[in-house]
């Protein structure tokens, strides 16, 4: 009777544990999403989903990359021309984060693709906003700079100011040992109402403050590139190695004497690789006539 009576309560304690542990990640989540709910995860696995197996390895091989990677409070600018695939590399940086730190809860990292389809949703307080959300969701339980910002404003349906959001971010990225800061396309994001100026100051600023390392990659633009003028730089160029692969996995020869000519098809790519140096090629057309 007493043996059973003792399982019954135990089933009970771990039934309300269980419950409990439920309603708190709900919390959590409705925290997150009252932050934005903007999730650059998604595109993440989008973006690295299209990248040809085993290109973008001559930037993670690269001194400055890695020297960046190991340092603290280091600064990685990494511009190219349209086409280049910045994009695609930056999701290549990534996913090498995510893999050799994922697993180290004193390492922060988070990520933004800026986009000018999306400027809706890229304003300064978004972007800020998203920072701290992926900063905050990164470590063990939720801090408690993000639940008393929550609390002050949910009651009265009120967003936080883009001081508050810095404030808290300051906060949260002082729980970790070393945080990875990464911004795609800095000239997509929109430069009305100085938000590009404004989101890249209160990095910097953050930057000075904390052991933080930012990387981040643009067009050649003067708006953009003098903020970086004292970083160290990389430019972000198709390899010929790059190149070959691109075309080994895209071009698919239908034509019969292109198929049993191994020596034309790799012909065809030199002559393609060469004219498309530092550009990822576009082979759509190229399909058409292989």
């Amino acid at each position: 009777m007493l043996t059973s009576y003792s399982q019954t309560a135990i089933a009970t304690k771990k039934g309300v544990d269980r419950l409990v542990q439920q309603q708190s990640d709900e919390h959590v989540l409705a925290v997150l999403n009252w932050l934005t709910p903007v999730d650059y995860a998604s595109q993440q696995d989008d973006y690295y989903s299209r990248r040809q197996e085993g290109t973008g390895q001559w930037l993670l091989d690269s001194v400055k990359f890695q020297d960046w990677r190991e340092s603290s409070k280091k600064t990685l600018f990494c511009p190219g021309i349209p086409g280049a695939g910045k994009t695609i590399l930056t999701s290549i940086v990534v996913d090498n984060l995510i893999a050799m730190f994922g697993r180290d809860p004193t390492i922060g990292l988070a990520y933004i693709y800026c986009n000018f389809k999306r400027k809706d949703e890229q304003k300064l307080n978004d972007l800020l906003a998203s920072l701290l959300k992926q900063l905050a969701q990164g470590l063990p339980s939720l801090p408690g700079s993000v639940k008393e910002l929550y609390e002050r404003h949910k009651r009265e349906n009120l967003r936080p100011s883009i001081y508050e959001i810095a404030k808290c971010i300051q906060s949260v990225v002082a729980l970790y040992s070393k945080v990875f800061i990464l911004v795609d396309a800095l000239d997509e994001c929109q430069s009305s109402d100085d938000c590009r100026a404004s989101f890249l100051e209160e990095i910097f600023n953050l930057q000075e403050k904390c052991a933080v390392n930012v990387f981040a990659t643009s067009r050649f633009i003067p708006e953009v590139t003098r903020e970086f003028e004292d970083s160290d730089w990389l430019e972000i160029r198709a390899t010929e190695e790059d190149v070959r692969k691109y075309l080994d996995g895209h071009l698919k020869p239908r034509k019969a004497f292109l198929k049993k000519n191994i020596e034309l098809q790799n012909e065809i790519k030199e002559k393609i690789a060469a004219a498309t140096m530092g550009m990822l090629v576009d082979t759509s057309t190229l399909r058409r006539t292989c």
